[in-house]
């Protein structure tokens, strides 16, 4: 009986595995890529603000700074929200700003109640901005000088109301790439962002790294009022598009826009902490089906494979064989070493850990702790969009 049990836990898992990867294969076909998109010429390009968000970003801001002042695009301005930052932040942005006309500087110096510092910080900043785009970035992101002209030729073409876009992730050490090689395998799976184009279904993104939306449309899905206590407040910014009947679309933009994540695993384990459990929805019983599946999944078949035999032996070297395919394919697109999928056993572990770490500070704080502050999680749960 038990080997039974082994032999169609084996023949599911494959089964799922493969369909995976078939989903992962089917991105990789579907997606745009953003250095294929011819970029637009100056006398097209439409007038574009770009709204930043920063609090204690003293390490990164200047060349965040100075890579968003050197992109091509005949009407820029940048709108450069410091958000109640304790750091040298504020003092670097008003240096860029004595210099820079395209450049203005915000200074929050108290938080409204009913909000999230960086939701605010962003809403604030919309105000200030006049473009006919507007572009939502954080403010450790550097992108190529062409990259505004390329994603504006791309919202036009389509004639898309929201584009948003999969930064290359800057990380450093085996272990932190191997984590978010494969946090970025699971998040494609959960999100399929090559639906989010289709009218029909439901699937929807937004990447806080570059999230650009008319600003009408912005106006329209009610701004960032309408999800001011979101700590997701990217996806939950492109789900109002969808809500809408807005049009949307995701790019791969590796080749043009760099985020550094996290410095270590450990930052990773208390920077998630903010939105691990609004990622589910703060439902508890999402948080266990991923503890059950995951080991199950892409766990188990790594031992399956030394203490079973026969029929069972080969599907569980069908899953490992499909697992490590599906991190590989992400790897490269990471610039990550494909052969460090041997650890992902280790990333499933850390990705748990990461989820549970958010959901039980949740839940045992009755709240979430993010940019230095101290946010109810009833009032969290009661923002839903």
């Amino acid at each position: 009986m038990p080997h039974d049990v082994l032999f169609w836990l084996a023949l599911v898992t494959a089964v799922l595995s493969l369909g995976m990867l078939a989903q992962l294969l089917l991105a990789a076909r579907q997606l745009r890529r953003l250095d294929c998109v011819p970029p637009l010429g100056d006398a097209e390009m439409p007038s574009i603000s770009i709204v930043v968000a920063a609090r204690n970003e003293a390490r990164g801001i200047e060349a965040a700074m100075r890579s968003l002042l050197a992109l091509e695009a005949p009407r820029l301005e940048v709108v450069a929200v410091d958000d109640r930052s304790e750091d040298a932040t504020g003092a670097i942005l008003d240096r860029f700003a004595r210099t820079e006309p395209r450049l203005r500087v915000v200074h929050v110096a108290e938080l409204p109640a009913g909000w999230l510092g960086k939701n605010h910080a962003l809403w604030l900043g919309t105000g200030h901005a006049t473009g006919e785009l507007l572009l939502f970035t954080d403010a450790d992101v550097v992108m190529a000088p062409d990259t505004l002209r390329r994603a504006a030729a791309l919202l036009s073409a389509e004639r898309l109301d929201h584009l948003t876009a999969g930064p290359h992730l800057d990380m450093p050490g085996w272990a932190l790439q191997t984590f978010s090689v494969w946090f970025m395998v699971m998040f494609t799976l959960f999100v399929r962002p090559w639906k989010a184009r289709d009218p029909r279904s439901g699937a929807h993104i937004g990447v806080g790294a570059f999230n650009l939306v008319r600003a009408d449309a912005y106006r329209r899905i009610g701004t960032h009022r309408a999800i001011a206590m979101r700590p997701d407040d990217d996806m939950k910014l492109g789900k109002l598009v969808k809500k809408h009947g807005l049009r949307q679309d995701f790019v791969n933009a590796t080749s043009h826009v760099r985020v550094e994540w996290y410095h270590s695993v450990r930052e990773a384990m208390r920077g998630l902490r903010k939105n691990g459990f609004a990622g589910v929805d703060y439902r508890l019983s999402m948080v266990l089906l991923a503890t059950v599946t995951q080991p199950l999944l892409f766990v188990w078949p790594f031992v399956a494979v030394w203490v079973t035999g026969g029929a069972t032996r080969l599907l569980n070297a069908v899953v490992v064989a499909a697992a490590l395919a599906m991190f590989a394919g992400a790897a490269r697109e990471q610039r990550v070493r494909w052969w460090y999928g041997a650890a992902y056993p280790l990333a499933i572990v850390l990705f748990l850990a990461a989820i549970w770490n958010a959901t039980l500070y949740a839940l045992v704080h009755r709240g979430i702790e993010w940019r230095g502050t101290h946010y109810p999680l009833d009032e969290l749960k009661a923002n839903r969009v």
